[in-house]
């Protein structure tokens, strides 16, 4: 289906609602339940977090016959699947949360909830489970806050301009370019931030999902991925926090 969830927090949560109308009686999703049980049963991180009757239900027919014994009224059946979804549902929205999380959703949210904050989100939901993906979207989330504070600027870039084209443009206009500073601590701070956004570019190119590789393949670990968002997002709420600062 078109619109089937694009990340693992947003399939389990699609999921649990599938069996919770299901615990009622309404079997018509079936097909989208397998399509969820088959991604999340993919994952060797998730599946041992699934319900027991979600790895050995194929599809709702085998959930009813589940279900319906467990008790005559809905409630109960509800709050069963609840439970029984919980370890899963709580270790994507926050059992491996790190302390940059909140601060960055915060002001990320604030400054653009249908753009920049959706990208990040993204970063968040796949980098304990999809690293390649989550390396990507740390990329992303910083060539779309680059393009939207220079949107805003009314400066110009290029389709062609790569992370650290649109870093060093903003960075100008932001006046956190290394050489717009005397000071040698300043300099020194910002030409490692400089250095920080050239890695991340470099690290997405070399084991991100965006572009096909050999025959020995480099895959990224959840550490790799860990570090990519984290930064991505400290050097995100960073840009967006000195635009706010020299606007307001």
């Amino acid at each position: 289906m078109s619109d089937f969830p694009d990340t693992p927090r947003e399939q389990a949560k699609s999921l649990e609602n599938v069996l919770l109308a299901a615990c009622r009686g309404d079997r018509s999703s079936t097909g989208f339940y397998q399509q969820l049980r088959t991604e999340l049963m993919q994952d060797s991180v998730l599946k041992p977090l699934l319900p027991e009757f979600v790895r050995t239900g194929r599809d709702l027919s085998h959930f009813w016959g589940y279900i319906k014994p467990y008790s005559p009224h809905w409630a109960p059946r509800e709050t069963h699947v609840r439970d029984a979804m919980t370890p899963l549902i709580n270790y994507l929205e926050g059992a491996n949360a790190a302390p940059v999380d909140n601060v960055a959703t915060d002001v990320l949210q604030k400054f653009d909830a249908d753009g920049v904050h959706i990208v990040w989100q993204k970063a968040l939901d796949r980098r304990h489970t999809d690293p390649d993906g989550a390396i990507t979207s740390a990329r992303t989330l910083l060539e779309t806050v680059c393009k939207r504070i220079l949107d805003e600027a009314s400066e110009t870039y290029s389709d062609k301009d790569d992370l650290p084209a649109l870093y060093r443009a903003v960075a100008m206009n932001l006046q956190i370019a290394p050489s717009q500073h005397t000071e040698d601590a300043f300099k020194r701070i910002l030409g490692g931030v400089t250095s920080v956004v050239e890695g991340l570019g470099s690290l997405r190119n070399k084991i991100g999902d965006a572009h096909g590789q050999g025959g020995k393949p480099v895959r990224p670990s959840a550490r790799h991925a860990q570090l990519a968002v984290n930064l991505a997002g400290a050097m995100a709420t960073f840009l967006v926090d000195t635009w706010i600062a020299r606007n307001t």
